[in-house]
């Protein structure tokens, strides 16, 4: 291993990202290759958060029939169909907006997809294998307010 001093850098930038339907898998890899790009780390980590506790990210492969294949197994684990208190607006008491929409499953599925990733830089590259892409994945009704998805990149 190489050790070096050198200036530790970070680098914050905020994707805001349309949405259409749930479950989408929205592919914003080129979008935190251009972050990184742009915050001139050459080795050192990129977090992808999102601030969102119904749209998550996941790294996964970019193929049609298995992004598919994936909103189908979302649907089979965390049911639209099934009872959620959290959609019962007569007994639910916090948290709530005038236009709220019945979303308990799309928080479910969340557990399941989680806020974030931390993909590795080296050598100024997201050391992404083949075939792993960067997803937003949204899991609730489209918004008329983008998605915002935090990219913090930190390194020499």
């Amino acid at each position: 291993m190489e050790l070096s001093i050198e200036t530790f850098k970070t680098h914050v930038s905020t994707l805001l990202i349309e949405t259409n339907t749930m479950p989408e898998f929205v592919n914003i890899t080129q979008e935190v290759v251009e972050a990184v790009e742009e915050s001139g780390i050459q080795n050192g980590t990129v977090t992808v958060f999102s601030r969102h506790t119904t749209a998550g990210i996941t790294i996964q492969e970019d193929e049609p029939l298995l992004l598919n294949d994936m909103s189908s197994m979302l649907d089979r684990l965390v049911p639209r169909t099934i009872r959620y208190g959290h959609n019962d607006f007569s007994i639910r008491t916090v948290h709530m907006e005038e236009d709220e929409c019945p979303n308990g499953h799309s928080h479910c599925q969340h557990l399941i997809v989680g806020n974030s990733e931390t993909i590795p830089i080296i050598g100024a590259k997201l050391a992404l294998g083949k075939w792993q892409n960067i997803f937003l994945v949204e899991l609730d009704e489209a918004k008329i307010i983008p998605r915002e998805v935090l990219l913090q990149s930190m390194g020499i």
